[in-house]
């Protein structure tokens, strides 16, 4: 059951994300057909806080309505500031009754210093995932999720995200045919393929920075089509086979292979954004060879199939140009 929704808003709230919330939640749709929620933004004293974007919002009231809410709802704030115990411990007792906690984005913080990802699957924003999981050690965190649930607690990715996780959490409790009929209204795809590591920006890089293979990574980068073997780089660099993968990790961080091939997926992105080559001849033109192997590792690393990242990211001005053609 979801009835009643508290927010717990602190100073520089991101408004975007305190605003998907309020859409989904705090706007009355009932007589569309939709459910209806009482709705209450809290801060810890009642008092008003200023967004991140400097305006101010005045809440309904103080932290009381969390206490008796089905959903507590965090959203983006900064992380440099320690949150006042109050709020803490507000999540440890919701989450200890059984309430839904959902935070957006760098809301996730805020559910880690009250100990609620502990043990816990969870997600942020793909820029702050390293850190969510160097401050809280026995979390789990998972950096390409667009969203996670783990039990009572749901985290989502940045910004848009948060749709999705709204979204997904009336699925959940009113079903498909409601949160079909909530995105229609709201004009978003009810449900988004993939993960948030296809939204993470990584241009094919044009001087790797490794001081003694540099002017083989750079040929590499240039050379991304040919078919090529560790034993045949090994010889490029005039090193042994086991003395250049050893060497090659210590300089790259990753195997030759792996760094191959994240290579060869940043061009395939590059090429699936920028121009109107089939997938056929993307994958070969980053070195896969053939469609099937390019869909692999775009599934694998992107969580979602060249076809959908296209759609997704392709230029316009690309499509406007073919179809000028």
């Amino acid at each position: 059951m979801l009835r009643n929704v508290a927010v717990i808003v602190l100073d520089r709230v991101a408004a975007f994300e305190l605003g998907v919330v309020c859409e989904v939640f705090g706007t009355d749709r009932t007589a569309d057909g939709l459910p209806g929620y009482d709705f209450r933004l809290c801060s810890v004293d009642g008092g008003p806080v200023t967004t991140s974007s400097g305006f101010g919002l005045t809440p309904h009231g103080d932290l009381a309505p969390v206490d008796e809410a089905d959903l507590v709802v965090v959203p983006a704030h900064p992380f440099d500031v320690p949150p006042p115990e109050p709020v803490l411990a507000a999540l440890r007792r919701a989450a200890e009754r059984g309430a839904y906690v959902l935070s957006v984005c760098s809301g996730a913080f805020l559910l880690g210093e009250a100990g609620l990802l502990d043990g816990r699957r969870c997600t942020t924003h793909w820029l702050h995932t390293e850190e969510l999981a160097r401050r809280y050690p026995s979390a789990q965190v998972h950096p390409n999720a667009l969203y996670v649930e783990d039990g009572p607690i749901l985290t989502s990715a940045g910004t848009a995200a948060g749709i999705d996780l709204c979204l997904y959490l009336v699925r959940k409790v009113h079903g498909t045919a409601v949160a079909t009929k909530l995105a229609r209204r709201m004009v978003v795809p009810p449900h988004r393929d993939g993960g948030q590591a296809q939204y993470v920006e990584a241009p094919v890089p044009s001087a790797p920075d490794a001081p003694t293979l540099e002017p083989l990574l750079a040929w590499l980068v240039q050379h991304l089509d040919k078919a090529v073997t560790v034993e045949s780089l090994a010889a490029r660099a005039h090193m042994a086979p086991r003395t250049f993968a050893r060497r090659f990790r210590a300089e790259t961080g990753a195997t030759p292979h792996d760094w191959l091939t994240a290579q060869r997926v940043l061009l395939a992105r590059r090429l699936l954004e920028e121009t109107d080559l089939t997938v056929d001849a993307v994958a070969a033109r980053a070195g896969f060879g053939d469609a099937a192997v390019l869909r692999h590792h775009f599934a694998r690393r992107l969580g979602a199939s060249p076809h959908a990242y296209r759609n997704t990211f392709r230029s316009r001005d690309t499509d406007l140009a073919g179809a000028a053609r």
